[in-house]
């Protein structure tokens, strides 16, 4: 429990790593990524998202760790503790807000990887077709009751997690998971790297045409690469609280930005040879990687063995970032409103919980949530997704640069981030500083007014 005096934080820089890297390394790279990929024109959709990592995630990053570290402070308590004036709160506030909007479908689709565990366990996935693949992908979503009970296994496993508390919980389950799914992505890659038709996968993921690049394009990027970072939903400001004294923050964002990028790829060369050799689209949506993975494994010498493995890894990948999400409002509910650590994290998952059914229930095809637009032609899950990861991450990394570059004492972060001038990184501090200040702002910006039909391109 998070006492006045007496507040967890993780252990080494070691644990500091793949906390953090299991918090941005989740679904949105082994989900999300390829599947907006492959809606959004291949190539060039990962050139930008690439550039948007570098202009925008890494310095935002380290925005947000200084905030944490500094005020050893959850989302909205940070910039108390800063005595940032009350509006500055706002960012924290938005943090939590968008922390809940994504857990409502986030849950949902780590419900979908948990089936697929047991799938996979029972042996529903042996000698999978391209058909037979999407319809058991399809059966997934039916409901209303096997999806729900998906979700709610999901959110308990993450509760119990949590109120084991930083080090039991969070550090423990980080560090000796991840390295795990990374060995099985690269087995993946190998597999799917030898079939027939693979060129035509690798050519979709890294060919650029410039054709491609539409505003929805670069805002989708941008709104990825916010989202797969875990950026402007107070994750990294709540991780930065718990970081040692010593860490080195600077390092610490390039190597995690890079860490999932590089995962983020080999998640796209996993998934788009098999889509091109067994005949199927890129452009699939949601489904693409439960209707992909079962085909490559199926043509793998005890195929389904690492078949169960790969998904157990993904569902632990997915609730590892779920963690990261949940600890926002878990922090904020008990520094703030003074809960203690059960309620703190069983109060906000049953919200998560009740609000999650409309996000499950409208990605069923036979519910009649399916047919109710929120915005546009947006249904619940849709909506959830694009009003956190293309309005209140992208405007919360604004406020947040904006915050840095211009309110905070340039000295402070720069001490802060030097560890209290122990650390020579003047030369990168000035780097960061002046795209802090000057060009993820102007990035943010411009995309958001686009997002919002204000100015064209």
């Amino acid at each position: 429990m998070e006492q006045k005096n007496k507040r967890e934080m993780f252990s080494t820089g070691f644990a500091i790593f793949f906390a953090t890297l299991g918090s941005a390394v989740g679904l949105g790279n082994i989900w999300k990524f390829p599947y907006l990929l492959g809606t959004n024109g291949g190539g060039a959709f990962l050139l930008v998202y690439l550039l948007c990592v570098v202009l925008v995630g890494i310095p935002i990053m380290a925005c947000e760790f200084y905030i944490g570290r500094k005020a050893r402070k959850n989302a909205v308590g940070a910039f108390k503790k800063l005595k940032a004036s009350k509006g500055w709160r706002t960012i924290g506030f938005m943090g939590v807000a968008s922390a809940f909007l994504i857990a409502f479908f986030y849950s949902c689709v780590a419900g979908w990887v948990y089936s697929y565990v047991f799938k996979a366990i029972r042996g529903d996935l042996v000698g999978v077709t391209s058909v037979t693949a999407k319809s058991k992908f399809m059966s997934t979503l039916i409901g209303p009751f096997s999806p729900l009970i998906w979700q709610l296994i999901v959110l308990i496993v993450v509760s119990v997690i949590l109120i084991a508390g930083v080090k039991k919980g969070i550090e423990r389950i980080t560090k000796t998971l991840m390295p795990v799914l990374f060995v099985l992505i690269i087995i993946c890659d190998i597999r799917a790297l030898t079939l027939p038709g693979a060129s035509q996968g690798l050519k979709f993921l890294f060919h650029v045409d410039f054709s491609q690049l539409t505003g929805p394009v670069i805002l989708a990027a941008l709104g990825l690469s916010f989202f797969k970072l875990s950026l402007g939903m107070g994750t990294m400001i709540t991780y930065g609280s718990y970081f040692t004294k010593d860490n080195n923050m600077i390092a610490t964002s390039i190597k995690v930005a890079l860490s999932d990028s590089l995962i983020s790829i080999l998640a796209g060369i996993a998934i788009f040879p098999a889509v091109f050799s067994f005949g199927m689209k890129p452009s699939e949506g949601p489904g693409l990687l439960f209707m992909t993975i079962p085909l490559v494994f199926s043509k793998i010498p005890f195929g389904n063995i690492l078949l169960v493995a790969f998904f157990f890894l993904t569902a632990i990948a997915a609730t590892t970032a779920m963690i990261s999400m949940v600890q926002v409002a878990v922090a904020y509910f008990s520094e703030e409103r003074g809960m203690g650590r059960v309620k703190s994290v069983l109060f906000p998952t049953s919200i998560m919980m009740i609000v999650g059914i409309l996000a499950t229930l409208s990605a069923d095809p036979t519910s009649i949530l399916s047919n109710i637009h929120v915005l546009g032609q947006k249904g619940f899950f849709d909506s959830f997704d694009y009003l956190s990861s293309n309005i209140l991450l992208p405007v919360g990394g604004l406020l947040i640069a904006i915050y840095v570059g211009y309110f905070a004492k340039k000295e402070d972060f720069k001490l802060e981030l030097s560890n209290q001038g122990t650390l020579n990184n003047d030369f990168v501090l000035n780097i960061i500083f002046v795209f802090i200040k000057y060009i993820s702002p102007l990035l943010l910006v411009i995309v958001f007014l686009n997002s919002i039909g204000f100015i064209k391109f």
